[in-house]
């Protein structure tokens, strides 16, 4: 097991992304915000999902969730289509326009870290990769681990 200072810095480490991601997000075309990505991004790897679901991944408030899909909508990114088990819901899907959109994201994503990482070898970039993965897969489903988490704790910690 690694030593707690092991453990702290990679806390700062991680804490520390938030410049990668913000840089990122500069990437994005003006009317496109992060959020925006994410909803297509999760419609394009879940597939077609009522709003309620969309907003559980996103792990954000039903009238975020709202604005974030109106921005899509109004775009042409996503429509909403009545659910067949229940026409007071709408189903979620990416239209072919949002299709384009996320590969043109993918492309610029790609380009961007190339750029940066042009002195990284492919070795370090895989390494880099599947340990992201790895760390990602241990926290498991942070949602069900945040709400369990915060029933099991005792007074004390």
């Amino acid at each position: 097991m690694a030593a707690r200072s092991q453990y702290e810095e990679l806390a700062r480490q991680l804490s520390a992304i938030g410049a990668v991601k913000r840089g990122m997000g500069r990437i994005l075309p003006p009317d496109c915000p992060p959020a925006s990505a994410g909803v297509l991004t999760l419609l394009d790897r879940h597939g077609e999902m009522r709003m309620s679901q969309l907003a559980e991944l996103l792990a954000i408030d039903m009238s975020v969730t709202s604005r974030h899909v109106a921005h899509a909508a109004e775009r042409g990114w996503i429509e909403r289509k009545p659910d067949p088990a229940d026409k007071r819901s709408r189903l979620l899907r990416l239209t072919p326009s949002g299709t384009e959109v996320l590969n043109d994201l993918a492309k610029r994503s790609a380009e961007t870290l190339a750029r940066y990482l042009d002195d990284w070898t492919d070795t370090d970039v895989g390494h880099l990769t599947e340990l992201l993965a790895r760390l990602r897969s241990s926290f498991g489903d942070c949602r069900i681990r945040a709400h369990h988490d915060s029933t099991t704790r005792t007074p004390a910690g």
